[in-house]
């Protein structure tokens, strides 16, 4: 099962599944995803300030 890490700047805000990040933010699990995506991460090179946007990352199993 793949597991996140949800940041906002410097501050960590949730750390889970999709399912379990979606729900301590109030947002659904889709949207947890879209943010690890390549057109997200486009949108976010296109803004001025991006030091204050929600960034994800995906923790990889070692198995």
């Amino acid at each position: 099962m793949k597991e996140y890490a949800v940041y906002k700047g410097e501050c960590l805000l949730a750390m889970g599944t999709d399912q379990e990040c979606a729900e301590h933010l109030v947002v659904k699990p889709e949207t947890i995803r879209w943010y690890t995506s390549p057109a997200y991460q486009r949108r976010l090179q296109k803004r001025k300030a991006s030091d204050n946007v929600r960034q994800v990352l995906k923790i990889e199993d070692d198995e």
